[in-house]
C-alpha cells in the first residue's frame, strides 16, 4: 500500500486561516458489527458527556462555538446543519447515540469526548494524493445516507485525485465509507480557527487508540498537518 499524502491548499489557508488536520493511518483492521465492547465504550462516553453538558449549555462551549463560527463563515447555518461533533453530543444528551460498527463507533466516541469532528475513510478506495481544497463549481458529491449533490466553489472538500471524500468539516462520502470489508483506515481529525492544535491531536490519538482496541490493526502513520 502506498503512503498517503495529505495537504491543505494554499487558497484555503489564505481565506480561512489556521485549519489543522490530524492524520492517522491504521492497517489491518477487522471491521465488525457493534457489540458489547462498543456499547460499553459509548455508554461510558455518553455518561461523561451528560455530566459535562446540557442541550442548553452546549452551544456556549468555546470549541462548539469555534465550529459554529466557522460554519457561518462557510455560509452554513449551524443551528440547522449541526457540526458533526455537536450533532453527536446532542444525540448523546438525548440518549440516542448510534451504534454502527467497531471502527465508526471508535471515531464517534473520540469525537464526543473532544468535540472535534472525525472522518474515517477506507484507504484502499482512495486514489493518489489527498488535498483539502475548494470544490470545483458543480463538482459531484455522494454523501452517506443522502442524494447526490452538486457543490459550489465556496465549499471546502477533502478530495483525492478522482473524487470527494468529505465536505469539510461535516459530511463524508459513501464512496470511501467504512464497510465490513475495509482493511486499511485513514483517520482525519478536523480543526478550525479557534480550536487548539493540542485538542485536534488529542482527538486523533483517542480515535487511533479506540480503533486499535476495538478493531485491531497496526498504526502506520500519525501526524498533524497545517
Amino acid at each position: 500500500m502506498e503512503e498517503v499524502s495529505v495537504k491543505i491548499a494554499k487558497e484555503v489557508k489564505e481565506k480561512y486561516g489556521e485549519i489543522i488536520l490530524g492524520i492517522g493511518v491504521i492497517e489491518g483492521v477487522s471491521v465488525k458489527p457493534s457489540g458489547p465492547q462498543e456499547r460499553s465504550l459509548l455508554n461510558k462516553v455518553t455518561s461523561i458527556t451528560k455530566s459535562k453538558y446540557s442541550l442548553e449549555s452546549l452551544k456556549n462551549n468555546p470549541v462548539i462555538r469555534a465550529y459554529r463560527d466557522f460554519y457561518w463563515r462557510l455560509g452554513i447555518d449551524p443551528t440547522k446543519t449541526r457540526p458533526a461533533s455537536e450533532a453527536l453530543v446532542r444525540r448523546a444528551l438525548r440518549g440516542k447515540v448510534p451504534l454502527i460498527n467497531n471502527v465508526v463507533d471508535a471515531g464517534n466516541a473520540a469525537s464526543m469526548e473532544t468535540l472535534v469532528p472525525i472522518g474515517l475513510y477506507d484507504l484502499d478506495r482512495i486514489k493518489g494524493n489527498v488535498e483539502l481544497r475548494f470544490a470545483k463549481e458543480n463538482e459531484l458529491f455522494l454523501p452517506i445516507g443522502g442524494k447526490p449533490e452538486n457543490l459550489s466553489s465556496s465549499n471546502i472538500v477533502l478530495a483525492d485525485e478522482e473524487k470527494i471524500l468529505h465536505v469539510f468539516p461535516h459530511r463524508d462520502s459513501q464512496l470511501t465509507m467504512i464497510r465490513d470489508f475495509t482493511k486499511n483506515v485513514l483517520v482525519v481529525s478536523c480543526g478550525v480557527p479557534g480550536v487548539p492544535e493540542s485538542l485536534v491531536e488529542t482527538a486523533l490519538n483517542k480515535t487511533v487508540d479506540y480503533i486499535l482496541m476495538l478493531a485491531g490493526g497496526k498504526l502506520i502513520l500519525k501526524k498533524i498537518i497545517h
